[in-house]
Order: C-alpha cells, then sequence, then structure tokens
C-alpha cells in the first residue's frame, strides 16, 4: 500500500495519541486531529464527540487512512463504554465507508483477551486464542475488532487491529516489563500498519521487543514492524521497589492482570 500522506488520528489528546502527534510526522503523515477534549497546542484540531457525524465527515474528507484511538481507555459502567467505544467505532468505521478511506488501524487491548493464561511452557500468547475479555473494557474492544473484521468482508476495507500491552513513555510497574510498548516503538508500528500490502483484517500484537514479553510480535513483524525497545532497562529498579510478581498473582498468569479481579469502578 503506498505510503498515506494525510491520517486523522482520533483520540489524539490522550497518552498515545499525544505520543503519536509528535512522531507520526517525521515518517512523512499530515495529521488531522480529532478529540473530545481540545488540545491546547493544536488549534486546528476537530473539537468533537467520536460520534457526531457531522464532525466526523469534516474530519475524514480528503484523508487517506484512519488511526482510531478514541474511546474510553479503562473500565468504566456499560452505558459509557457503549457510547464512547460501541457506538463511537461504529459510527468512525461507517462515516470512513462513506468518505473511502480504505485503512484503519485501530487501538484493540490485550484486555480484548485478559482472560486468558500464559502458556504453561513459557511460549508467547499468539493472537489466535479465543476472544475472553475481561470488562466492559475489554468487550469493547472485542467488538471493535469484530467490527473491523466485518468492514474489511464486506466493504473491502483494509483494518488492521492492534491489541496493545502499555503504551507509557517507560514501563511504571514490574507486570510491564512484559507489556511494555514504547513511544518510539508506537509509531513504527503505527507505521508498519498504515503501509504493510494486503493486510484485509490483521489482529496483532502492540509492544516493544521486551527481554520479559509474553505476547507473540511474529504477526506485527510480518507486517514490517522492526521493535528497537526493551523495557529490561528498567527491570533492576522495579525490581529492587515491587519485587518479582507471583506465579499465582493474576498480575502474573493472566493477559488482563487486575483488571480480571477490579471492580473499583462500579461503586
Amino acid at each position: 500500500m503506498p505510503t498515506p500522506r494525510t491520517v486523522l488520528l482520533t483520540g489524539a489528546a490522550g497518552i498515545v495519541g499525544t505520543f503519536l502527534r509528535q512522531s507520526l510526522p517525521e515518517y512523512g503523515y499530515t495529521l488531522r486531529l480529532l478529540d473530545a477534549a481540545p488540545i491546547e497546542d493544536a488549534p486546528e484540531a476537530i473539537t468533537a464527540d467520536i460520534r457526531d457525524t457531522e464532525a466526523l465527515e469534516r474530519a475524514l474528507d480528503g484523508v487517506d487512512a484512519v488511526i482510531h484511538l478514541a474511546g474510553i481507555s479503562v473500565e468504566a459502567p456499560f452505558e459509557q463504554i457503549l457510547g464512547a467505544n460501541i457506538e463511537g467505532s461504529y459510527r468512525l468505521y461507517d462515516a470512513a465507508r462513506r468518505a473511502g478511506v480504505r485503512r484503519i488501524v485501530y487501538a484493540s487491548s490485550n484486555h480484548a483477551v485478559g482472560y486468558t493464561g500464559r502458556p504453561a511452557d513459557g511460549s508467547a500468547v499468539t493472537t489466535d486464542v479465543p476472544l475472553r475479555p475481561d470488562t466492559y473494557y475489554g468487550l469493547s474492544k472485542c467488538f471493535g475488532e469484530s467490527l473491523a473484521s466485518l468492514y474489511a468482508d464486506r466493504h473491502g476495507m483494509e483494518t488492521v487491529s492492534i491489541r496493545i500491552g502499555s503504551c507509557f513513555a517507560r514501563p511504571l510497574t514490574v507486570r510491564m516489563l512484559s507489556t511494555w510498548l514504547s513511544p518510539a516503538d508506537c509509531a513504527r508500528l503505527m507505521h508498519a500498519c498504515l503501509t504493510a500490502p494486503d493486510v484485509h483484517h490483521t489482529v496483532v500484537h502492540g509492544t516493544s521487543a521486551n527481554t520479559r514479553g509474553w505476547m507473540d510480535l511474529s504477526g506485527a513483524r510480518k507486517l514490517g514492524y522492526e521493535p528497537q525497545d526493551d523495557s529490561e532497562p528498567y527491570a533492576a529498579d522495579l525490581l529492587a521497589q515491587h519485587g518479582e510478581l507471583s506465579p499465582e498473582d493474576p498480575e502474573y498468569r493472566l493477559l488482563g492482570g487486575a483488571f480480571t479481579t477490579s471492580t473499583a469502578w462500579q461503586s
């Protein structure tokens, strides 16, 4: 696929969106930004709800591809997830179809398969495991992946769903030593997903090349992703502070970690 020139970045004010606003222009992209929150250093950004049809039509006019990050990125009551993540993704995909956009990169999550256990033999988890969401948030990511598959099959839109682990400037917990996606590797992965040929609907994992990684990166590498970062330089400090994870801890055993046990939002 030719390198897209103009890319719509939804959720541009979020953590990952902010990283990509800084890094993707170096790959030659012109970004059009959309978020429900104003972006102070980008007055040209479109401030609108992802479900606003008129705003989506304006945002998609003339773009070559979309990186869809918008939505609630933590667990929340179902009604909130339904609007922002489920209806919002549908509105985005259908508006992109009407606008003739041929490729969307969708930010899925490891929480779409959060109740998946780590293989006993120590091998990496592949993307062909059954969907096992750990939360309403994870459920919305299952919907997003299925929506992408539908639009690929029915409408010929090429889509890549990335099951992102933990994308922060640096790993913040011992668990993130396994799930970390560095900002620089995030940009490399997005570039690969935007330009790889014949993706139809492809699901890949999104982490760096972590020494302690749990998630298989072969699918992403087939798209041209070459991760260059590793969480290991941060390991000594994190382990000194917190110690190794117990094999009985959900943070160790399950891809969803604490999301498989947390109900704090249900107050």
